[in-house]
């Protein structure tokens, strides 16, 4: 990931900067908030904002957004206080770091908003002929279309895409076209020039250009407005882009690949997505399966996952015992790998004994991977007793008494309850929880903000559980 850090490099800055590039993380850097937004108007993009919480970060962040300028802002700061680090967030910061840095921290920040140190594990079958078949077609400058569902790790497959083509030298540029607003995303892609709208006060360099030489992932490509899907075909089918208010194409050199974990074929039939766009990404098509359709690759997942979440914790690295990998690979596991992943990050901080036994894994919510009592009942052993007995029982009991519940409410009521369960669920990921709903982002938040206008709370997504690492 690039990180872009605003402020005086002091000392403990310079340390939290060493851990950042010791994460992987390409680390550039101005002293001033009016230069930050200067070198990302040159297309020197960054993936996230690290502002020292002294600079008037509202004015900086009001800056790049008259530019249509969308990237994230940690707040960092020495010595500070609770009353300075909630001012930073009310500003617009996501997040603050306090320094003396620790490294933890700086490893969470940077994981949240980066896929960069994820790599393609795989021992199951069905993930390797995928392998196999990216292996295949790296080269090629054709365009990619990864699909799957969300979590099954589209963007990781973007990036080995990347690693192993003759581009890998040049940048990787990847925009999540879910989570930029219909409005900005133009600029983002294809920059714009001085005067081009009021606030554009110089020109700035979007990333189409920023990726020129090498590879520009669009992220969620099914969810990009109709005009500029067209935009985006003559782009495509001419190598050229125009910037908004520019009178003149620039001529691009990249490689397209792009992800959805929607059914486009079906948004074409639909009418919210275009053909002859389709035509033209699908080249190769890379359908990444579910996590449940590759078990075989569950055990060496999690063993990774913690392995690295040890080494970030400081803590030391536990076996998974028989019984929790029975169990974890018995489980659905509906967010897929980013969902495993979690699970293990938060069983890796759980653990007490000498193994990582079944309690110490827990779902989104909290609560257990499975009733502890099916666990360890009678016959528990292999993969199929701990979820035998009175399971099936209870689940109809469960069923016919929700159902009971659901008499004399209207379809409008139903559907905001499980809108709002479904989000609560997922811990306020938006991106979760559409995906989980089958609908699109947008919908979400449009319901959302009709549920807020009637003065419902709504779940607010938690720290480092939404899509980007920041709020959906």
């Amino acid at each position: 990931m690039r990180l872009l850090v605003v402020g005086r490099l002091s000392g403990q800055l310079a340390s939290a900067v060493k851990m950042a590039m010791a994460h992987g993380a390409k680390v550039s850097h101005v002293e001033r908030a009016d230069q930050a937004t200067e070198q990302l108007r040159r297309g020197q993009g960054a993936d996230l904002l690290m502002v020292d919480y002294q600079l008037d970060i509202a004015a900086l962040i009001a800056a790049n957004e008259a530019e249509r300028i969308t990237v994230p802002v940690v707040a960092f700061g020495i010595d500070a206080d609770a009353r300075e680090a909630a001012a930073a967030i009310k500003a617009g910061a996501k997040e603050f770091i306090p320094l003396p840095p620790e490294t933890e921290l700086i490893a969470a920040v940077l994981s949240a908003v980066a896929d960069d140190e994820k790599p393609m594990i795989s021992a199951d079958p069905s993930m390797k002929a995928v392998l196999q078949l990216a292996d295949q077609v790296a080269r090629s400058e054709a365009s990619i279309l990864i699909t799957g569902e969300s979590g099954v790790g589209k963007e990781v497959m973007a990036r080995y895409m990347h690693d192993n083509s003759r581009r890998s030298e040049r940048p990787f540029i990847s925009v999540n076209c879910a989570a930029i607003p219909d409005n900005l995303l133009e600029s983002e892609l294809f920059g714009h020039e001085k005067g081009a709208f009021t606030g554009a006060v110089a020109r700035r360099i979007g990333k189409f250009e920023e990726a020129d030489g090498g590879t520009l992932l669009l992220d969620e490509i099914s969810e990009m407005d109709a005009r500029l899907q067209a935009k985006l075909l003559r782009a495509i089918q001419e190598r050229v882009i125009d910037r908004v208010g520019g009178s003149k194409p620039v001529s691009v050199n990249i490689r397209i690949i792009a992800t959805s974990n929607r059914d486009l074929a079906r948004a074409v039939s639909e009418g919210t997505f275009r053909e002859d766009l389709l035509y033209r990404l699908n080249v190769v098509n890379l359908r990444l399966p579910s996590l449940r359709e590759r078990p075989g690759d569950i055990g060496v997942l999690a063993e990774h996952f913690i392995k690295k979440y040890a080494a970030a914790n400081g803590v030391p690295v536990r076996p998974i015992s028989a019984r929790a990998r029975d169990a974890i690979i018995a489980h659905r596991w509906p967010g897929n790998v980013r969902e495993l992943e979690n699970a293990m990050h938060r069983a890796v901080l759980l653990a007490t004994g000498p193994e990582i036994d079944v309690d110490a894994i827990r779902l989104p919510d909290g609560q257990p991977l499975t009733p502890s009592s099916a666990m360890t009942g009678p016959g528990a052993t292999g993969h199929e007793a701990p979820y035998g007995g009175g399971v099936a029982a209870r689940a109809a009991q469960a069923a016919d008494a929700v159902t009971r519940s659901f008499v004399g409410q209207t379809v409008a009521a139903m559907e905001k309850t499980l809108i709002l369960d479904t989000l609560t669920h997922c811990l306020g990921n938006r991106t979760h929880a559409a995906n989980i709903l089958g609908i699109s982002i947008r919908t979400l938040r449009n319901k959302l903000n009709e549920y807020a206008d009637e003065g419902t709370t709504i779940p607010a997504p938690q720290s480092g559980v939404s899509a980007s690492g920041y709020a959906a």
